[in-house]
């Protein structure tokens, strides 16, 4: 089965908080995961994507380039989009495809927003998801802390399907890149 590591929007104005906006909840414990998946994931020869939102630092500048303490792979694919869904007006869906990815593994930021989102749209797309349950982040909302919020999809995204496809959430310590999603099938 082939399979892709999808880290979204772990950028640096958008982790750290500018004037626009705040940090995000427990960055470098986020930071420190997503290194540690994609050192994982580069042992099993596993694909990288990064997905850069646009919309961070107006697409230009340091603010708008991947985590500085993020260690990024010479052979990571990197992807900018200028909407919530990291497969609208990008070539990732086509990337996907052409590469026969089967099963998409998920960090990044901001939880409800972006991260949700690429979840759902990755089932309808016929892929199956795993969410990296303590490797996405958000900040405080109006209503709600960043921790009650990434509770929140931790609980509603484990086991969310569109039929054939589906996602669940595992943490950074287990074998992420070898799925348990037909363990959850019916037969």
């Amino acid at each position: 089965m082939k399979q892709a590591l999808l880290i979204i929007d772990a950028q640096q104005d958008l982790m750290e908080g500018n004037s626009e906006g705040q940090g995000v909840f427990e960055k470098k414990k986020i930071i420190d995961n997503i290194n540690k998946v994609m050192e994982q994931a580069t042992k099993e020869n596993i694909a990288i994507v990064f997905i850069r939102d646009t919309d961070v630092a107006n697409g230009e500048g340091p603010g708008f380039q991947i985590h500085q303490d993020i260690s990024v792979p010479e052979t990571a694919v990197i992807f900018d989009k200028a909407a919530t869904n990291s497969f609208y007006g990008t070539p990732l869906l086509e990337h996907f495809k052409q590469n026969d990815i089967e099963h998409i593994v998920i960090m990044g930021c901001k939880t409800e927003h972006c991260v949700d989102t690429a979840v759902r749209t990755a089932t309808i797309q016929g892929f199956d998801v795993t969410l990296v349950g303590d490797g996405h982040t958000t900040s405080n909302s109006k209503n709600l802390s960043a921790q009650q919020i990434i509770a929140h999809h931790n609980e509603t995204l484990h086991g969310h399907y569109n039929v054939d496809n589906f996602s669940l959430v595992r943490n950074t310590d287990e074998a992420l890149f070898h799925p348990i999603h037909n363990e959850y099938r019916d037969d």
